[in-house]
């Protein structure tokens, strides 16, 4: 498939409706990405033809739901380049993947006077599990700090991994509140020298990026199916087999063991073993259908796309008085977060709805971020494959409205 904006819009059943008398002009998508028909498609053919449940029936419908299930396995191993299916273990999304780790493989591992680094950007999501790490083992929690841009440099990083003392360095591929672009390869090479491991949150890299898990190096990538336009409620967790290797069991059920007695258990090996109880099979097998359709149009040219209207949108929403841009690094994905003067962020998504046009408000789950600029919230208008310049002409016209409101 070429990249052809008005062909892949056509792909999502969402755009074509009205939102207060005005077509809908869609910007939220590192929220949630819209899904495209195919996506919906493969959902709904689960339950309405293969509604069984995986790895434990003979019969065809079983059969059938866990060969469309492991397909998705496969699909994802090759999205990230990962050597083999049985480093993709499925989970609810980005949030249990980085719990999982916490949990099954860093709390075994930390002790006191031992540190995890974060960095000034993380969402919520890659913070609390460690807090609860570092308060159940006595390790502590070292930040690197944003600079004004809204990036994280090298050079802190490096001194943040002095003292021999990291286990972990835990941290966004991208950041979801800035869209800013992390050096995550000069991060591992470093992290891996100094001694410690990394994980790495991709639930804002993967839907934009071309990710290759090998290449970098990482010990653990962490990303979510709804914003890679497939269901919500399902992720992945990837680690190469040596790591999954140090992982114990996450949670007790079925599919997760060898043999039960009432006196002790035998368990599977990974990934098996970290996906206890029925999973999310229509959610996996749709997002196997979502990777199929990412693919198809090309990683690169969905990125080139988006770099286009970055440049865009920024120029466009620089013009307009008393709009301040928040995260303007070099290095960023399609993400527009902004503060206007006079007006709260969460009047400017109304009204902007008001117009048709969907934003996210408030602090998005990274309040260090708005921490760190001293405000409360921004507004951010983030961008998917279906987005236009035409969107950002509408975006624009409805922030002039805004801004002669509260002018």
């Amino acid at each position: 498939m070429s990249f052809d904006v008005e062909k892949i819009r056509a792909d999502f059943p969402a755009l074509r409706q009205m939102v207060h008398g005005k077509p809908l002009v869609y910007l939220d998508s590192a929220a949630t990405a819209l899904k495209p028909q195919a996506v919906i498609d493969a959902v709904v053919s689960v339950y309405a033809q293969d509604c069984a449940n995986v790895h434990r029936g003979v019969h065809t419908l079983s059969q059938r739901a866990t060969a469309r299930y492991e397909a998705s396995r496969e699909k994802v191993r090759g999205f990230l380049n990962a050597a083999s299916a049985d480093e993709i273990v499925f989970t609810r999304g980005t949030t249990e993947s980085i719990n999982m780790v916490a949990q099954s493989w860093a709390r075994d591992r930390l002790g006191p006077g031992d540190e995890v680094v974060l960095t000034g950007l993380e969402h919520h999501s890659n913070i609390v599990p460690w807090q609860l790490v570092a308060q159940a083992t006595g390790a502590k929690l070292t930040v690197v700090p944003l600079d004004a841009r809204g990036d994280v440099g090298l050079d802190a990083i490096g001194r943040a991994l002095e003292g021999g003392r990291v286990k972990l360095v835990a941290m966004s591929h991208v950041s979801n509140a800035l869209g800013t672009i992390l050096p995550v390869e000069a991060v591992i090479e470093r992290a891996h020298a100094a001694g410690a491991r990394v994980l790495l949150d991709g639930a804002q890299a993967a839907p934009h990026l071309p990710v290759d898990v090998r290449a970098l190096g990482v010990d653990f990538y962490a990303l979510s199916g709804h914003k890679l336009y497939g269901p919500t409620g399902v992720g992945v967790l990837y680690a190469p087999a040596e790591r999954l290797a140090e992982m114990g069991p996450y949670q007790g059920g079925g599919d997760m063991i060898r043999e039960v007695t009432f006196e002790a258990s035998t368990y599977a090996d990974p990934p098996a073993l970290l996906e206890a109880g029925t999973p999310n099979i229509a959610g996996v097998i749709g997002l196997g259908a979502a990777i199929d359709y990412v693919e198809a149009i090309g990683r690169e040219a969905l990125h080139a796309h988006e770099r286009a209207l970055l440049a865009y949108g920024t120029e466009a929403l620089s013009t307009i008085e008393g709009l301040t841009l928040v995260g303007t690094a070099e290095r960023k994905v399609g993400v527009l977060s902004f503060v206007m003067e006079g007006a709260h962020p969460h009047d400017i998504g109304t009204l902007l709805d008001a117009d048709g046009v969907a934003v996210r408000t408030g602090h998005h789950c990274a309040q260090p971020v708005m921490q760190r600029y001293e405000i409360p919230a921004t507004a951010r208008a983030s961008f998917g494959m279906y987005n236009t310049q035409a969107d950002l002409d509408a975006l624009t016209a409805s922030l002039r409205k805004v801004r002669e409101i509260f002018s």
